[in-house]
């Protein structure tokens, strides 16, 4: 099968406009990426080619038009793209994490615990998941004073920052990433690539979008072009 980690395989998808009658808008067409173990992989093409189309694909939050989706997950490879909705719950809580630009606030939630969650649903008892959530947090720069405060009212960068620290607090073997720098500081950059070098060191698979070249040129094994689908053929 080869040492590979998440896989994707003529996988195409399209969107259709029922408000306009039925117009189908292909986003995504054969395309065919895979990522090894240690390996982070940024997604390259212009603003509207289908890259965050695509990282919603490997997730599983838009069902695949054609094609699979391979990941290993444990000891099984399985399909995200026809998985039923358990295993891809299970999935996501053991294999296969997200941070996305923006952070779903929970309300009267306190950051330290959504930190926490993801360990806590993998059966980590709370107060170890509760230090490793305060230990990246402060990593992130987050002022102690905060943890406990439901981040509603925090700036993008801080709710940004609580993000990263939620999806790099379980050590998921595959990660991806949707511009994790977008919304901070010189500073909050540096420990954000310091947190990718030691994903990529434990042998986890990174794919990414980074339109901070620098961030990207520093953390990056490679470029995967995401061609607009006029240019695909």
């Amino acid at each position: 099968m080869g040492n590979w980690a998440l896989r994707a395989e003529n996988l195409s998808k399209d969107f259709r406009l029922h408000l306009q009658g039925g117009v189908r808008i292909p986003v995504l067409a054969d395309v065919s990426l895979t990522v090894e173990p240690g390996e982070c992989v940024a997604l390259a093409g212009p603003s509207g080619a289908g890259k965050s189309t695509l990282m919603r694909c490997l997730y599983g939050n838009y069902g695949a038009g054609a094609g699979r989706i391979l990941i290993r997950h444990g000891d099984a490879v399985v399909d995200l793209a026809t998985a039923d909705p358990r295993l891809v719950r299970a999935i996501r809580r053991d294999t296969l994490g997200y941070v996305s630009q923006f952070l779903r606030v929970i309300p009267r939630i306190g950051a330290v615990d959504i930190v926490a969650e993801p360990l806590m649903a993998r059966g980590v008892a709370r107060d170890a998941a509760t230090a490793r959530a305060r230990d990246l947090l402060l990593r992130l720069n987050l002022p102690e004073r905060l943890h406990n405060l439901p981040p509603a009212t925090f700036s993008g960068g801080e709710q940004q920052r609580i993000n990263l620290a939620r999806g790099f607090a379980a050590d998921y073997p595959v990660l991806l990433l949707d511009e994790p720098t977008a919304s901070l500081d010189a500073a909050n950059r540096q420990v954000v690539i310091g947190l990718i070098e030691e994903a990529k060191a434990r042998g986890a698979a990174l794919i990414g979008i980074f339109h901070d070249t620098e961030v990207r040129d520093r953390i990056a094994d490679r470029l995967f072009d995401v061609a607009p689908i006029q240019d695909a053929a």
